[in-house]
């Protein structure tokens, strides 16, 4: 049952997030429009769209939406092959278009089918991506643009052996920005007085400082000074003409290219899937375990890329790194989503000469920190203590995104999980009944002898439709085997959305090895080896109860 939401609820703490995002999704606007042969100011338009009308059309309370590094490749081939921007711009409207039909079509729920240890393996991926990535530009090496993923790079180095070029160009000034900038942030998370400050981020202390030391060594003529080219570099507009110049509009005689036809289902294609993936991700950070409408969330980028297209902006996905980055800052609601897109208009239009002072080491040293919480040590000992059935495929994907691309990582991923399933020989068919329940009524959910995590959309799907101050029996007593998926969902259910709403929830057979009301840490596992078996089905009926 989904609730109405209140976009000015938790504006203390939103607005707080929105500003961290902002901070990190401007240069990552800027590095991915320059990687894509684009003008600087797509990236940025794209930014904007993606928070302020992405954000307000999406039932995802923390993603947040803007241009991809995963696209830079493809952007870049398809104005070099279409010839000009403004008939790229047309294959970016027709993107929209497909995005809004398979929302319709609900394409969406695909989503439902990809695993947690590939979607974990994902995050962690990309965590230690933005380490690696980072760490170059926190020591004022800034060869690599800001927002880049790609394992190989362009002069035939690679993400490590890029690590050995840094002690050849150091630069002390970042280095020691880089250090204060750490110092504050660890502080403010750490120290109890300055972790009160909810509404003063540590991010901002952080680039009001990097600011600040960088100016006193510029004033002083000191050697430690940071030079222009390792700083933000928004485009400043010096008249009202420069300004209008920055909106391209789509040059729609495009529609009769066949190529352009086809970049538009390549853009399509490629930015759904990254988007579902980043929405199941960012689903699984939330703390409230709120679940996202992945078909509205099509259809919201669908119209994101309509609009941004008709203004000259790139096209958009969800994107893992700003929403990690919203949802540590403490994001509560989409409002910090669409805060963070109206902080971008407004540095675009008002304050760009002293974004343009910001050190992009106190950047690189957010973004660091985002990266170690996506792929924190304590996430690989969990899914090792899991089986090798778990970690395997967790640590595949992990491996695949970081030396590959975040869709091979992740294909790579629902392979293994597959012939997993496939050794165990999983050949039954999968079934389901919904059906609407009214008040007074006990829903019970019985859960058949091995449930996969095959089973996870119809299980999501019904708890979520759970009315509030209802009663809820789930009975495990004929289950052998439950995914590992489906029991952080059963748990997560009974921990969080059914006290926040009232639900009763009884749970009937669960063995310890389910830890339903065990930590995970302490409970004896049920062996993959022995249990690893296909979903056969999920049966709810309704019981109206008696006096």
């Amino acid at each position: 049952m989904t609730k109405k939401i209140n976009l000015f609820a938790n504006l203390k703490s939103d607005f707080a997030s929105g500003l961290v995002v902002f901070l990190v999704a401007l240069p990552l606007c800027l590095g991915i429009a320059l990687a894509s042969g684009a003008p600087l100011m797509s990236g940025i338009i794209s930014g904007v769209i993606g928070g302020i009308v992405v954000g307000f059309l999406s039932k995802s309370h923390v993603s947040v939406s803007g241009p991809a590094a995963g696209l830079t490749a493809i952007i870049l081939t398809a104005i070099t092959d279409l010839g000009a921007f403004d008939i790229f711009l047309t294959a970016v409207f027709i993107s929209g278009l497909i995005q809004l039909a398979l929302g319709f079509i609900k394409a969406g729920s695909i989503s439902n089918y990809f695993p947690t240890n590939v979607i974990e393996g994902m995050l962690a991926g990309i965590g230690i991506i933005i380490i690696l990535k980072q760490i170059p530009h926190a020591f004022g090496y800034d060869a690599d643009f800001e927002g880049d993923q790609s394992f190989i790079q362009s002069n035939g180095s690679n993400s490590f052996s890029s690590l050995f070029e840094i002690f050849n160009h150091i630069q002390l000034g970042a280095l020691v920005i880089t250090v204060v900038s750490l110092v504050i942030l660890i502080a403010w998370d750490k120290v109890p007085f300055l972790k009160k400050l909810k509404l003063i981020p540590g991010a901002l202390i952080a680039v009001i400082s990097g600011i600040v030391l960088n100016e006193v060594f510029i004033m002083s003529g000191s050697s430690l000074a940071i030079s222009n080219a390792h700083l933000v570099t928004l485009p400043v507009p010096t008249s009202f003409d420069e300004l209008k110049a920055i909106v391209i509009t789509p040059n729609f005689s495009g529609f009769l290219n066949p190529k352009v036809w086809i970049v538009g289902l390549t853009i399509a294609i490629v930015a759904s899937i990254e988007t579902l993936l980043c929405i199941e991700a960012s689903d699984r950070m939330d703390v409230h375990k709120r679940y996202t409408d992945t078909n509205v969330e099509l259809k919201a980028q669908g119209f994101g890329n309509l609009l941004s297209s008709l203004i000259g902006g790139l096209p958009m996905t969800s994107v893992v790194v700003r929403s990690s980055a919203n949802n540590n800052a403490g994001a509560k609601s989409k409002m910090s989503a669409i805060i963070h897109g109206v902080l971008l208009l407004i540095s675009v239009l008002a304050v760009p000469v002293i974004l343009n002072k910001i050190p992009l080491a106190t950047l690189a040293t957010i973004l660091i920190l985002v990266g170690y919480k996506l792929a924190k040590p304590a996430t690989f000992v969990h899914f090792w203590e899991k089986g090798k059935y778990q970690f395997i495929p967790f640590i595949a994907t992990l491996v695949a995104v970081v030396t590959t691309d975040l869709l091979k990582g992740v294909l790579l991923g629902i392979l293994i999980s597959i012939i997993f399933i496939l050794k165990g020989n999983l050949k039954r068919a999968y079934s389901f009944k919904k059906e609407e329940y009214v008040d007074g009524d006990i829903i019970h959910i019985d859960l058949a002898q091995e449930v996969s995590f095959l089973n996870k959309a119809a299980i999501k799907s019904t708890l979520n439709d759970v009315p509030e101050n209802s009663k809820v029996v789930i009975n495990a007593e004929d289950t052998v085997y439950i995914a590992h998926d489906i029991l952080d969902l059963i748990r997560e259910f009974k921990e969080t959305r059914a006290v926040d709403e009232n639900i009763n929830v009884k749970l009937k057979g669960f063995k310890k090895a389910y830890y339903i009301d065990n930590s995970p840490d302490t409970a004896n596992h049920v062996s993959f080896e022995h249990y690893y078996d296909v979903a056969k089905r999920v049966m709810v009926k309704k019981e109206v109860f008696k006096d």
